[in-house]
């Protein structure tokens, strides 16, 4: 008699991709990164990774990092299309590879300070008029926004509290912004009183 296995005991034993193993390398070498695992860890996890021949294996290895396991997978594409509204991505969002927002009189803001962040770079497609994009970064997030084509808008970047910190998501904004705002800065500090 042949033994059924669970749903979550299914999606467990499936057999790994190429891509699942480097995914999960790219989320060790981002807790490596943040301190989270020391480097003799991530040297033993990779390893594990890279010989993992299922879901599940993979799991194990990201299991006890924080937003990690029950995160779900970052997409490589996503698109906020809006109108007269406003767009929040925060908490523990996984960051895709690919954004393209269309926006026409609306805010978006996309919180880096505890995203999910599996990939390096971040493509930003943006084509906003009278709206503000506003990207609230952390230590090793760094925006490149050369190729934005800006018509009687504004933009405003604060640096980085720590330049010193390992890079470990650029986003490359593309596109055109007019009579809006791009906004760049670190999340504010509340002080005890």
């Amino acid at each position: 008699m042949k033994a059924e296995l669970l749903p979550t005991e299914t999606s467990s034993a499936l057999r790994a991709s190429h891509a699942d193993r480097d995914r999960v390398v790219d989320m060790l070498a981002v807790a490596a990164g943040e301190g989270r695992i020391t480097a003799e860890e991530l040297d033993e996890r990779v390893a594990a990774a890279l010989s993992a021949r299922t879901l599940g294996e993979l799991a194990a290895l990201t299991a006890d990092l924080p937003g990690e396991a029950g995160a779900a997978p970052a997409k490589d594409v996503v698109r906020i299309e809006q109108q007269g509204a406003s767009t929040l991505r925060a908490d523990d969002w996984a960051v895709p590879r690919h954004m393209e927002v269309v926006s026409a009189w609306g805010h978006v803001t996309l919180d880096f300070s505890s995203a999910v962040i599996t990939h390096d770079t971040l493509r930003i497609d943006l084509d906003m008029s009278g709206g503000t994009l506003r990207l609230i970064t952390r230590p090793g997030v760094l925006v490149d926004a050369d190729s934005l084509v800006m018509g009687y808008g504004r933009t405003k970047v604060r640096p980085a509290r720590d330049p010193a910190a390992p890079v470990v998501l650029r986003v490359e904004i593309h596109g055109r912004l007019s009579m809006g705002r791009l906004e760049v800065r670190p999340p504010r500090r509340w002080f005890a009183r």
